[in-house]
């Protein structure tokens, strides 16, 4: 077993999962950049550095879950940090709720809440034998319940969505619940609000000026976070983002 900290992030061939990588590496951990696409995650990692080693890993595909588990388990005997980045938004045309389409609906929930449960879980075995180890699930403010029912925010100006929004307000409620179970084993898990970026996944949403590695910085904040650290908790840059 290495004694070097070891983090997996998924979704992490490009935008804000990549940036993350590159940081966490940058800090001296072995860094296991996650994508679904083999091809597309062995350049990344190869642009990253050394440090970087590139796993192929379908958050949906349980079967490429416990691979993936399973290759660390051999190549380096534990996990330190898991990054749930992953994320899809959706076909956005289908989530009115006036029209909304199932199959839409659950495909965006496919990856961002039932994905986070596989990989979590199967993970947790490899979680537990680090002495201090660190979840977190990449959310959105579009999740917090707060925000959007406050009358002076601007989210509640955007168009409803019924798979995408929900679909993190779920990763939120799962993030508590992680958090609960896992607060005696010295397992720190907190969601993390990257705020809106300019990134493959927000060209619908033109003119943001806010780059991937701004979107990073609360991740690796959440990742690396002292022992006396919250649990249980959703930030963004700036700290506690309201339920």
């Amino acid at each position: 077993m290495t004694e070097t900290t070891t983090a997996l992030v998924t979704g992490a061939n490009k935008g804000i999962g990549r940036e993350v990588a590159a940081r966490l590496a940058s800090l001296g951990m072995n860094v296991l950049l996650a994508s679904r696409d083999p091809h597309r995650g062995a350049a990344a990692a190869a642009e990253l550095g050394p440090r970087v080693y590139p796993v192929t890993l379908d958050v949906t595909d349980h079967a490429s879950v416990l691979s993936a588990a399973r290759w660390i388990e051999e190549r380096f005997g534990r996990l330190d940090v898991l990054v749930n980045n992953a994320g899809i938004s959706g076909d956005l045309a289908a989530q009115s709720p006036a029209s909304a389409e199932l199959t839409a609906v659950r495909e965006v929930f496919e990856t961002n809440v039932f994905g986070v449960i596989s990989v979590t879980t199967t993970m947790l075995p490899l979680l537990t034998r680090s002495p201090a180890a660190r979840i977190v699930n990449v959310s959105s403010g579009l999740g917090s319940i707060a925000r959007m029912t406050d009358p002076e925010d601007y989210f509640t100006t955007r168009p409803p969505l019924v798979a995408y929004v929900p679909s993190k307000t779920a990763l939120n409620s799962l993030t508590v619940q992680y958090a609960k179970e896992l607060r005696s084993r010295n397992i720190l898990v907190n969601a993390a609000d990257p705020g809106p970026c300019a990134t493959d996944f927000t060209t619908a949403f033109p003119g943001l000026t806010r780059t991937a590695a701004d979107g990073a910085v609360v991740v690796v904040r959440l990742a690396t976070l002292p022992d006396d650290g919250p649990t249980g908790g959703f930030f963004d840059e700036h700290g506690p983002v309201p339920w």
